[in-house]
């Protein structure tokens, strides 16, 4: 952490109920004053923890995110506004942190948190923090906190459900200990997929900025070694504990990897706008193939409440209930399935074809590529 300096008026006045508690007092608010925490992701989870730790007055705050604000990120990004969207979410989200505390410097860094960038940009600073939405980055983090020797405080987000811990801590686990492989591609739904309830990510996230200030002051005892489970829907928390794996291959005794690897390939990411399955069609040739009157049956495998929200007009058999419904589909003539962005759709392709179904093919890009590529009428969520 940087050098200690002194609290001004002004800081004296801004942070006086933190100076009132024995805990931190002056010299904690030095400590927070002195400290850089970089977090990536300026979502749901960055939105909480990047304006407490402003408020909290951390000295340094680094911002990472490549996307720009989207309407469906308004229910649970709180560091965006309406007048937001279509900006860059690190200018977004760097005018919020300014307005609740102008005395914090903000480091924006508008680009996707990569292999080839994330030592560089992490080298920095004191803690990272992981408020990304997806394996391959979260893995990212993770060996970049380890190899850099910094502490990673981590939370993730789905449906109803949170976790939160600390990795990355001397003796303590990685987030490779806890998950030394990830999920198959498309076996976990993301947000966009599965849905997140919009407060949510607010209470994960001020779990993990309590975590940083917690480290910063050196006070309480942190998670580390602890991962705290929530849901939302019972209000209950629950703990498990977390072990180091002596075999780890990044925190083990005898670590085998010593440098940020190819995290899309490890976790089997798809390549954006790349094929999600063998049998993809592009919403064009679908387009065409309706206004050409072709005979084929457009399948939606999407749950009924999403269906309501929009539809293709299309046969609705949801992907759980699929294998048990294949006898209401008419083998002679071909198959056109979607989703809302692919991924289930695809799963039900292979499905099909391995029930005998010669003709299937995966709209790409789902119901919401056919929104922005041909019907913009059609709504996404």
């Amino acid at each position: 952490m940087a050098e200690k300096t002194l609290l001004v008026r002004e800081e004296t006045a801004r942070y006086a109920r933190h100076l009132t508690l024995p805990e931190v007092g002056a010299d904690g608010q030095v400590k927070l004053k002195s400290a850089s925490v970089l977090i990536v992701g300026t979502g749901g989870l960055g939105s909480p923890v990047s304006l407490y730790l402003a408020a909290a007055g951390v000295g340094r705050l680094g911002i990472v995110d490549f996307d720009r604000v989207e309407y469906s990120n308004l229910q649970r990004q709180i560091i965006h506004g309406s007048d937001d969207v279509g900006r860059p979410k690190v200018q977004s989200a760097a005018e919020s942190i300014r307005r609740v505390n102008p005395l914090v410097q903000v480091d924006q860094h508008d680009e996707a948190f990569s292999s080839a960038n994330a030592m560089r940009i992490s080298a920095d600073y004191d803690i990272i923090i992981d408020g990304t939405d997806n394996f391959a980055t979260r893995y990212l983090v993770n060996d970049v906190c380890v190899l850099l020797g910094k502490p990673n405080c981590y939370g993730s987000i789905f449906r109803f459900e949170g976790q939160a811990s600390v990795f990355g801590l001397p003796g303590g686990p990685c987030y490779r200990c806890l998950y030394p492989k990830p999920p198959d591609p498309g076996m976990i739904p993301n947000c966009a997929e599965g849905g997140v309830l919009g407060i949510l990510p607010g209470i994960v996230g001020t779990l993990q900025a309590t975590e940083a200030i917690k480290l910063i002051l050196g006070i309480g005892e942190s998670l580390s070694g602890r991962l705290l489970l929530l849901d939302a829907l019972e209000m209950k928390f629950r703990e498990l504990k977390v072990s180091r794996d002596p075999k780890c291959p990044v925190c083990g005794d005898q670590p085998t990897i010593t440098a940020p690897i190819d995290y899309d390939q490890f976790c089997g990411t798809p390549k954006q706008d790349t094929a999600q399955s063998p049998w993809d069609i592009e919403p064009s040739e679908l387009k065409r193939r309706i206004d050409a009157a072709e005979p084929l049956t457009i399948l939606d495998v999407r749950q009924q409440h999403e269906y309501d929200i929009c539809n293709l007009g299309g046969t609705l058999i949801p992907l759980d209930e699929l294998p048990t419904r294949t006898g209401e589909l008419d083998r002679s003539l071909p198959i056109v399935v979607h989703c809302k962005m692919g991924l289930r759709s695809a799963k039900a392709v292979q499905l099909l074809r391995d029930a005998g179904f010669t003709d299937v093919s995966n709209l790409n890009g789902g119901i919401n590529r056919w929104s922005k590529q041909i019907d913009a009428t059609v709504p996404t969520y």
